[in-house]
């Protein structure tokens, strides 16, 4: 028991990043967004004895991050608060330029206004992964996923130009 706890908490480390972008993309409120990195740890603890091996150990992780995400958000049902999101979350490090910050700032804000399918899209596509590798995660044809993710993509396009800013 004790070298598989050792095993998954060395790949945890060396992949939470992709937990804390899931947290923030789901969550707006710094405390939300801890409690759901919480129960994403849980939920990948409960279902590490299920990864088989078969894929990569973050393709497994992305389909349980999202799956665990999608449930929380539903079951958290909290409406999308308009608060500015510079006031809640650490975007960046210190040492980071002001110009990226912004524009990640402005991102996260956007995003809050995407449901929970197209926040999915937008993390996996900002992953780098393929059409084929979101239409997996997310449980969907490949061509249904390149039609939703080019029209998640529009819609965030016109919420940032909405909100008065463009890249």
């Amino acid at each position: 028991m004790k070298e598989t706890e050792n095993i998954f908490l060395n790949l945890i480390n060396q992949h939470k990043a992709i937990i804390h972008k899931i947290s923030k993309m789901y969550m707006n409120d710094a405390e939300d967004q801890r409690d759901l990195f919480q129960e994403i740890i849980l939920q990948l603890w409960k279902a590490y004895p299920t990864f088989k091996g078969n894929s990569k150990f973050t393709t497994w992780m992305y389909r349980v991050c999202l799956n665990t995400a999608l449930v929380y958000f539903k079951k958290d049902n909290k409406k999308v608060d308009k608060a500015p999101l510079d006031e809640n979350i650490d975007v960046m490090d210190i040492n980071e330029n002001e110009g990226k910050e912004e524009k990640l700032t402005y991102l996260y804000t956007a995003v809050q206004e995407l449901n929970a399918i197209e926040k999915a899209l937008i993390f996996l596509f900002l992953e780098n992964q393929s059409h084929r590798d979101i239409a997996g995660n997310l449980g969907i044809s490949e061509v249904n996923a390149r039609v939703k993710l080019n029209r998640t993509k529009e819609k965030l396009q016109f919420i940032i130009k909405k909100n008065g800013y463009e890249f």
